[in-house]
């Protein structure tokens, strides 16, 4: 195939890889046969320039009509952006997965520095460490978070730590920072947060490990990548504090709740069911 730029959300320019294509879909759970197919398909559609958004819209109309779960883990980076636009249910959804993953979290809580008070996103624990945690969500795709947001978090934490040396709670535990974004930091972000000792956490970085891996380990999947849902229902039902599709699980209540029509219930009960088992395909 003859080499094709795309343009990104950004505005930049990259070649077109299809290997990255393909192995999108297969995070996704798509099998093999599914996979060369789209694949083939879109590369009879792809012209010099052609956007990565307008792939990714095709790729995934093409997965649905396959499968909802592909379908709807696909989507999985869209999805989280619909969380906005306050950013606190992406809080709400970094808790939840930070405590499938083992750790004891708090939100929204209001912590005592030496020279200030400060409200931090998450407080997360794991036996003898803990971390402070910003969160850093983004509507859109081509915004990135940049230098501006670990050297705040840095200040805060360094701040925070200093009170928490003479905490008896804290003061025997060792105590990070942590910048989570759902997108991608910029290169200059990403190399002062390293060096200045944040743990830094974004949807594709670090490359073992990365929000989309711990995602994707967890099981843990927004109800913003159901397909049968409208906007308008995904909007109650964050109103009504439920982010995850496990929450849906057989809960038939809150869907009434959110104003969601009787006859699509059954439907997206088991579409949150299927989106939420775990990816074993890899």
């Amino acid at each position: 195939m003859a080499e094709i730029n795309v343009t990104k959300y950004s505005g930049e320019q990259e070649v077109y890889d299809e290997d990255k294509l393909k192995r999108s879909l297969s995070r996704a759970g798509a099998e093999s046969q599914v996979i060369n197919k789209i694949a083939d398909s879109l590369r009879n559609e792809l012209y010099d320039g052609i956007s990565t958004k307008k792939i990714y819209r095709e790729a995934y109309r093409q997965l649905k009509n396959h499968s909802d779960r592909s379908g709807g883990r696909y989507k999985l980076k869209n999805s989280i952006m619909e969380l906005g636009p306050t950013g606190f249910p992406f809080e709400n959804f970094v808790a939840e997965l930070l405590s499938q993953l083992g750790y004891r979290t708090q939100t929204g809580i209001t912590v005592q520095g030496r020279c200030a008070t400060h409200e931090i996103d998450v407080i997360a624990e794991k036996e003898d460490v803990v971390y402070m945690i910003e969160c850093k969500f983004h509507n859109s795709k081509g915004k990135k978070s940049d230098i501006k947001v670990p050297l705040y978090i840095k200040s805060r934490f360094d701040d925070v730590k200093e009170e928490w040396r003479t905490d008896p709670d804290f003061k025997h535990k060792e105590h990070y920072g942590w910048v989570i974004t759902n997108t991608r930091f910029t290169s200059d972000a990403q190399q002062y947060g390293t060096c200045a000792g944040l743990d830094m956490l974004s949807w594709d970085y670090p490359e073992a490990g990365s929000l989309r891996d711990l995602i994707d380990r967890a099981g843990l999947h927004p109800v913003t990548s159901i397909p049968s849902l409208s906007k308008k229902d995904k909007s109650r039902l964050l109103e009504l504090d439920v982010v995850l599709c496990k929450d849906l699980h057989d809960n038939k209540k809150v869907l009434h709740e959110a104003g969601v029509k009787p006859g699509k219930i059954n439907k997206i009960i088991k579409e949150a069911a299927e989106i939420s088992k775990l990816n074993h395909h890899r």
